[in-house]
């Protein structure tokens, strides 16, 4: 453990990419293989089951530590970082004779936190104040961070890909094929499963049910005109679903997200269905509800998303198909170096037989730039966010390499919203409020005299008076610089009315332009409405409250 902390703080303290990747590739190098799997395991993004709720943990906290709960909530607040606070909230000490024997990232992992999970609430307890015993604050910050499954560190998958490459001689594109599904949820990292990552030799991705790692298109920013020859391009709808890759060996069916979660126990009919498909087949494609010969909105997506156990009735009322459109691999052999037209025929082949389930994504023959511009805008009347341009004559690349995939997405929805209520943000702001909620009117105010009565009176009295009403839609985090966010924070602090938890009800005076993929009916929130990837695109200092957007502004934006 005094290792994996070590490394910690390097790739913590450093802004520098080449320096965490030289921290990474030394501990990778000097390290057992048990605890580099471990350690590829979390920086990568696996997350461990959590097994101790958080509020165990801090009950427990304050009874170590000696403190109230309420100074427990005031010091979280500061630090911004429940393991942080409990690192150095607790000053333990106990006698040398009593320290266990050190251990290493493996045997902490498998030896004490993974088994916490099995012991009742007493024994899970007596067994972390002793875990604490032993531990400095650095240690004890990353014990309590892989307990409550929340570890997360300053490097992206690929850095940990860049180092494990340079630790081992390895290509980098064969250590991103290695590195498929090694951090789904639930999976138990090895010696064994290490060792195979940094092999000289390997058998790759298609042993198993490993997927390929997927390709990525890049935003289209240029005027597609300077492309060239639009002959030279398949075109093809951009649907809002889940993008994943079946892989048919072996007799059986994997259902792979592009977040490396393999998928299969949520969707069983869909597993079910693609039992037809060719041995040593892998598809590229999007998951989505297919109603009526059409796609449904994500929302009907989401109401199956992350079930372990899906009932008949749900699957007979949100039935799921995937819309392929590309071919990796076929009879168990690799085509991603085949051009796109070539893997199009293939997947055309395979489509042709006739899997319900499986859809061929519909390609749309453009005389120009021009005519493609045009059927762009009848994306949403398609039920699409726009276009995906991909060259005829590309290989299937790995992550978001050159510009042989680009998308094309229609403008996002907009609206002009007002700030209701701001939450603090954690690590480096945890001191500044940048979570926010906004709100619309329930109708559109006469003027501002109107609006600042309404605003003066809790809603039911405002409600019964005929006046309108702020109702929540949204939250948003994302948009703002640094420079903004200290801006607002100002104003949060300057207008705050009450505080509930870590969340601060604010007397309204900010409106901001918010920005959205998708916009759909929702029975779950209060509005009525639910939008799909939220953010902050502007800060309307130009426009006053009683000019911000309506309810029915947003229900307009829906498309049945």
């Amino acid at each position: 453990m005094k290792a994996f902390a070590a490394l910690y703080d390097a790739i913590d303290s450093s802004t520098s990419t080449n320096a965490k990747i030289a921290a990474m590739a030394t501990y990778f190098r000097s390290s057992a293989p048990a605890d580099c799997a471990w350690a590829a395991y979390v920086l990568a993004g696996g997350t461990p089951k959590r097994v101790i709720a958080t509020a165990q943990l801090r009950a427990l906290a304050c009874e170590v530590a000696g403190v109230d709960d309420w100074l427990f909530e005031a010091s979280y607040q500061m630090a911004g970082d429940l393991a942080e606070t409990i690192a150095h909230l607790i000053p333990i000490s106990i006698p040398a004779a009593q320290i266990s024997p050190p251990r290493s990232l493996s045997q902490w992992m498998e030896a004490r936190i993974l088994p916490l999970r099995a012991l009742d609430a007493p024994t899970q307890q007596a067994q972390v104040r002793e875990d604490w015993a032993q531990l400095n604050a650095s240690e004890r910050f990353l014990y309590v961070k892989l307990i409550a499954g929340g570890l997360r560190v300053g490097v992206a998958k690929g850095l940990v890909i860049r180092a494990l490459s340079q630790a081992f001689a390895i290509d980098v594109n064969t250590m991103s094929q290695r590195m498929m599904g090694f951090t789904r949820t639930g999976a138990q990292p090895t010696a064994a499963a290490f060792s195979a990552l940094s092999a000289a030799e390997s058998d790759g991705p298609q042993m198993g049910g490993a997927p390929y790692p997927f390709f990525l298109a890049h935003a289209l920013k240029d005027d597609p005109a300077t492309f060239g020859d639009i002959a030279e391009w398949q075109i093809e709808w951009k649907y809002d679903g889940i993008r994943l890759q079946v892989v048919r060996r072996g007799g059986e069916v994997y259902l792979w997200s592009r977040g490396e979660e393999l998928i299969n126990e949520t969707f069983p009919d869909l597993v079910a269905a693609l039992r037809d498909l060719p041995e040593g087949t892998v598809i590229d494609g999007e998951l989505l509800v297919w109603i009526d010969d059409a796609p449904a909105p994500f929302a009907a997506l989401q109401t199956r998303l992350g079930r372990k156990a899906v009932t008949t009735s749900t699957i007979a009322k949100f039935p799921v198909a995937i819309v392929a459109y590309d071919c990796l691999e076929i009879c168990g052999r690799d085509i991603r170096s085949s051009t796109q037209s070539e893997r199009r025929a293939h997947l055309a082949q395979i489509c042709a037989a006739g899997i319900h389930a499986l859809k061929l994504s519909l390609t749309h023959d453009c005389a120009s730039w021009a005519d493609c511009a045009t059927l762009r805008e009848d994306a949403r009347a398609q039920r699409s966010e726009g276009l995906m341009l991909k060259r005829r004559d590309a290989a299937y690349g790995i992550g978001r390499t050159g510009n042989a995939w680009l998308k094309w997405k229609l403008d996002p929805f907009c609206v002009d919203a007002v700030l209701t209520y701001a939450q603090r943000g954690h690590g480096r702001r945890a001191g500044l409020y940048t979570d926010y909620t906004f709100g619309v009117w329930t109708r559109a105010p006469r003027d501002a005299t109107e609006a600042t009565r309404a605003l003066s009176m809790p809603p039911t009295q405002a409600q019964a008076q005929d006046l309108p009403t702020l109702v929540i839609f949204a939250k948003a985090y994302s948009g703002l610089t640094d420079a903004e966010i200290k801006m607002v924070d100002k104003v949060i602090k300057a207008t705050a009315l009450d505080d509930f938890g870590p969340v601060r009800a604010v007397r309204p005076s900010l409106v901001m332009t918010l920005g959205f993929e998708g916009i759909g009916k929702s029975a779950r929130h209060k509005s009525g409405v639910a939008v799909r990837f939220p953010r902050i695109l502007r800060i309307r200092d130009d426009k006053p409250l009683h000019e911000a957007d309506t309810l029915l502004s947003l229900q307009a934006l829906i498309h049945e």
